[in-house]
């Protein structure tokens, strides 16, 4: 099978459809939902511009490292075991044998949108009604790592300073993935000490 096909993941054809979506489905989910959150706080909550401002950075700069943590720890999990090389094959390993399959470079929008309306419902335990501009913060950075990562394996690095998110993540898939766990940013990987090393400064 070529690298640009996908791979089939469930024999049952329902289950395997509910495994792909267009692009383009969870960026207006998302993005729309953060741009909405944003609005509804800046007109309905006693909220400060600032403060606003501040707690939609915060919401994306957290979820770059919820991002980074998941990567590294969840989609990366030892696969010592068959349940274990199942769970880790569906969840990320199909990714990495078919880093073309466009239809596969966004968690499906049914589980997303689940796992959204539960973290904004926690948020809001937790924030009171700050936590939507919180959330919305965090869906945006969600919205942007997705248009990131998808852009990185449909399209040719652009000749800019964003040429460097597609050599970090290349690294990440054609070098060693063992490193470069951030997509949207290297920012945590040089915090946690796993920046990816060049190919030619390899061992072995």
């Amino acid at each position: 099978m070529s690298r640009n096909e996908g791979a089939r993941i469930f024999g049952h054809q329902a289950l395997e459809a509910l495994t792909r979506t267009h692009i383009a489905v969870p960026l207006v989910l998302f993005y729309g939902s953060g741009i909405a959150g944003i609005l509804h706080s800046a007109l309905h909550l006693p909220i400060g511009s600032w403060a606003l401002s501040g707690m939609v950075l915060l919401g994306v700069l957290t979820f770059t490292l919820v991002e980074y943590l998941i990567h590294r720890f969840l989609y990366h999990i030892p696969a010592d075991g068959p349940g274990r090389a199942r769970f880790q094959f569906i969840i990320h390993g199909v990714h990495h044998e078919h880093p073309r399959d466009k239809r596969r470079l966004a968690m499906p929008p049914i589980l997303s949108v689940l796992i959204a309306v539960l973290l904004m419902g926690l948020l809001h335990w937790l924030l009171g009604p700050q936590g939507l501009s919180f959330g919305a913060g965090f869906l945006m950075g969600y919205a942007t790592y997705l248009l990131i990562h998808y852009s990185i394996h449909a399209y040719r690095p652009p000749r800019n300073f964003l040429r460097a998110l597609w050599k970090h993540h290349h690294l990440h898939h054609y070098a060693g993935d063992d490193r470069a766990f951030g997509v949207s940013s290297p920012l945590w990987d040089w915090v946690f000490g796993t920046l990816p090393r060049e190919p030619r400064d390899r061992k072995g």
